[in-house]
C-alpha cells in the first residue's frame, strides 16, 4: 500500500571522507524511498557504499550532503524518534561480556523506556532459538548464537522498521532458516525490513525491490520481477573437471567444478560447446535456466553506465 510517508528515505546522500593524502567519496548523490511494509535489498560489491549509508541511516554518521528520514523523522535532527523507530542488527559481534542473554534484551528494553518487556523478551528467545541460553552469560555463547541475540536486541522494542546488515554473515543453515522464518512473518505483519547481503540468492528469495550500488552511485533500483526479467541472456550451465579455454574463462561464472556461461541465443550456446568439443572437453549435467539475481547483479556490476531498464 503506496502511502505519502514512507519507511525510509534517502534524499541526495552524498558522504566524503578527507584526510591529510586526499578525499574520499563513498556516497554520490543516493536517492530512494521505501515503502512501509515492504521487504527491501540493499545490494553492492565490497566498498560500494552499503556500509557508510546504514551508518548515516542509524545516525552513528552524518552525511556530507542530504538527508534521511526514517517515518518522517529526520535522523539527525530528531535522532531519538528516528531511533525508536528502527531496529538495527550490525555487521560486527558486540556484546557486553559481564550479563546473561535475558538480562542483555532487558537492559536494552530499558533504553526505550520499556518495563515489564519479558513476554516478548520470551516470545524472541523462542523466535530465535535461544530459550536454553536465556541465563547463559554473552561470552559463553558461539558466535552464531551471538549474532542471534543481536537480531534478538533489534527486535526487543518491537521497532516499524528492521535494517539487517549482513545478518547470516559466517551462520550455519539453521539459524539462516529460523532468521528468515521470523522476519518474514514479521514483515507479512506489517513490518518494513532493509535487507544487505552478500548471499544474493536469499535476497532473491526475500526482496520484493533491490537497489544496487557501485562506486557510492545507484546503478539499479527495481522491484525483483521486473530486474530478473530484464535480463535477456540465458545461462548455460555445466560441470567439468579441466581449466576452461581461455576464450569461456573471460565470460565464465565458476563454483568448483560448476560452470555458468551467459546465453542470449542457441548459436550462441552452440559456440561454447564447439569451443570445449574442439579443446577435448566434455561437459557433464548440462543445463540451460533462466538468470538469477546472480546473474544479474553481475551483468550490472560490469556496465560502465547506468542501463535504463534496471532503473524504475
Amino acid at each position: 500500500i503506496r502511502t505519502a510517508m514512507k519507511a525510509i528515505s534517502f534524499q541526495s546522500i552524498t558522504k566524503q571522507y578527507d584526510s591529510p593524502k586526499g578525499s574520499v567519496r563513498a556516497l554520490s548523490n543516493v536517492s530512494f524511498d521505501i515503502e512501509p511494509g515492504e521487504f527491501f535489498g540493499l545490494l553492492g560489491p565490497n566498498g560500494a557504499g552499503k556500509t557508510s549509508l546504514i551508518s548515516i541511516l542509524a545516525g552513528l554518521s552524518a552525511a556530507s550532503d542530504g538527508r534521511v528520514t526514517v517515518h518522517g523523522h529526520d535522523v539527525q535532527k530528531d535522532f531519538a524518534q528516528a531511533r525508536r523507530t528502527l531496529g538495527i542488527v550490525p555487521q560486527e559481534l558486540v556484546f557486553d561480556p559481564f550479563f546473561s542473554v535475558r538480562e542483555t534484551l532487558r537492559i536494552q528494553s530499558g533504553y526505550f523506556g520499556i518495563r515489564q518487556n519479558d513476554d516478548w523478551i520470551d516470545e524472541l528467545l523462542h523466535n530465535l532459538g535461544l530459550t536454553d541460553k536465556a541465563g547463559a552469560n554473552m561470552r559463553q555463547l558461539s558466535g552464531g548464537m551471538k549474532r542471534r541475540v543481536l537480531v534478538a536486541q533489534a527486535l526487543v522494542h518491537r521497532p516499524p522498521v528492521i535494517v539487517l546488515d549482513e545478518p547470516t554473515a559466517g551462520v550455519d543453515v539453521e539459524l539462516r532458516q529460523t532468521l528468515w522464518q521470523f522476519v518474514a512473518r514479521l514483515n507479512k505483519q506489517g513490518h518494513t525490513v532493509l535487507l544487505t547481503t552478500h548471499y544474493l540468492e536469499e535476497a532473491e528469495a526475500l526482496c520484493s525491490r533491490v537497489a544496487m550500488l557501485k562506486q557510492g552511485k545507484v546503478v539499479a533500483l527495481q522491484r525483483m520481477s521486473e530486474l530478473l526479467g530484464a535480463s535477456t541472456s540465458n545461462v548455460l550451465k555445466f560441470k567439468i573437471d579441466a581449466i576452461l579455454p581461455e576464450i569461456l574463462a573471460a565470460k565464465a561464472r565458476v563454483t568448483g567444478r560448476i560452470v555458468q556461461l551467459p546465453a542470449s541465443n542457441a548459436a550462441e550456446i552452440e559456440s561454447y560447446l564447439t569451443v570445449l568439443r574442439e579443446a577435448g572437453l566434455y561437459p557433464e549435467d548440462v543445463e540451460i535456466r533462466r538468470p538469477d539475481l546472480e546473474d544479474v547483479f553481475l551483468e550490472v556490476m560490469a556496465r560502465g553506465d547506468v542501463p535504463q531498464e534496471f532503473v524504475a
